[in-house]
């Protein structure tokens, strides 16, 4: 697979998507396109409501849109049948969201493991080896068997970083991945994930309302009423 800096890795193009039903059906994204390159890290900002989130779940191949293509890699992947979007999802997706979403009674290190289990493709020696340097890359080399209870929320969430990027994923995505954190954890956690994206070549497209995350970003698209505006 190449994995040449700016070659656009995930794209989408006229996405349309309601929810609720009859009287409550709600046009939520109304002919959305966009496009996201490698070492790019890209901001999608705007009011609550607006139509981010469901975006990024429909990016994420985490729901299907009702009208338009999604493409990752250069590969259609928004009408596949369930269990290719799934592996999609495994291979090629890292996800960080505002709640850490750790299983606590669980190691940190066994937490990084669990999308290389879900995937298959290492043997535990390598899944050990690789979940130990992805925390030593998010500064918890130390904390490499601690419980997720025993760890603070700052660095819980850099657990879920170096979890977004077990299994060396060409996209991450992230929805407000700093939103439950302070000032100083939220610079730490924004800084450690668009450093190692960048350092494997990867996109990063993020949901926030923190107007100095999304001004550090290389690229910022803001939305409103379901359509991206200028």
């Amino acid at each position: 697979m190449s994995t040449q800096l700016g070659e656009v890795v995930l794209s989408c193009k006229g996405l349309h998507r309601y929810l609720g039903q009859d009287e409550g059906r709600v046009h939520v994204l109304k002919g959305v396109s966009f496009e996201a390159r490698r070492g790019q890290v890209y901001a999608i900002v705007g009011p609550s409501g607006c139509g981010k989130s469901t975006l990024l779940y429909l990016l994420g191949l985490l729901d299907k849109p009702d009208q338009g293509e999604i493409s990752i890699d250069g590969k259609l992947m928004s009408n596949d049948e369930d269990s290719s979007r799934t592996l999609a999802r495994g291979e090629h997706i890292g996800f960080v969201f505002q709640f850490h979403f750790l299983m606590l009674e669980f190691t940190a290190l066994e937490n990084v493991m669990m999308p290389m289990r879900k995937l298959g493709r290492l043997s535990q020696t390598q899944m050990v080896a690789r979940a130990t340097q992805l925390l030593e890359s998010v500064g918890l080399g130390q904390k490499t068997h601690r419980l997720g209870t025993q760890l603070s929320g700052g660095e819980q969430q850099r657990v879920a970083v170096a979890r977004a990027l077990a299994n060396q994923p060409s996209i991450i995505l992230a929805d407000e991945p700093t939103g439950n954190l302070d000032v100083t954890n939220s610079g730490i956690v924004f800084d450690l994930l668009t450093r190692l994206a960048k350092e494997n070549g990867q996109a990063v497209v993020l949901v926030t309302h923190n107007p100095e995350i999304a001004a550090r970003c290389d690229v910022r698209r803001p939305m409103r009423d379901g359509l991206f505006v200028e």
